[in-house]
């Protein structure tokens, strides 16, 4: 973790390590640093799990990894998981700054062959794809109104 820091972050990161590490001591430092692996899965709250899980099948190639009948998992090609879950309630208005959660990237290798399949089939954009810096990105939304954003970057985050 700490090779992939560089400048300032690293200094940052080093600062918060060392008061951690002087509070609950070097062995809860090295707990505290490899307690979480990474992100297993994302939950949407769908007012129709079954529906919304065969759109994310049919339009994104995503693949069903568990169906309990209100509960489904879906996998990408990449192992990362959508947990589509049944909604209780309605949804509250939101803005594009509203507290929560704002939107779910999904990154392509062929941005342009994935944009046009997403036309083909009918998906609406929030405007046109655009480019800076090496990234090329579009927003869309899946049927029940979740925020999906296309993203393509030409070299990854540090």
């Amino acid at each position: 973790m700490v090779a992939r820091l560089t400048g300032w972050r690293m200094c940052r990161q080093a600062g918060i390590a060392l008061a951690y590490s002087r509070v609950y001591g070097f062995a809860m430092l090295l707990e505290f640093l490899s307690m979480v692996k990474g992100i297993e899965h994302t939950a949407i709250a769908s007012t129709d799990p079954q529906k919304l899980a065969q759109w994310y099948v049919e339009t994104l190639g995503f693949a069903i990894s568990y169906n309990s009948g209100r509960t489904v998992f879906l996998k990408a090609p990449d192992g990362t998981m959508i947990e589509i879950i049944t909604a209780e309630g309605e949804r509250p208005a939101q803005t594009a700054k509203s507290p929560g959660l704002r939107h779910l990237a999904l990154t392509v290798e062929d941005f342009d062959a994935a944009y046009g399949k997403l036309k083909a089939a009918g998906v609406e954009f929030a405007g046109e794809p655009s480019e800076s810096q090496g990234v090329r990105l579009v927003f869309f939304k899946d049927p029940e109104g979740n925020l999906l954003h296309l993203i393509r970057r030409a070299q990854p985050l540090p």
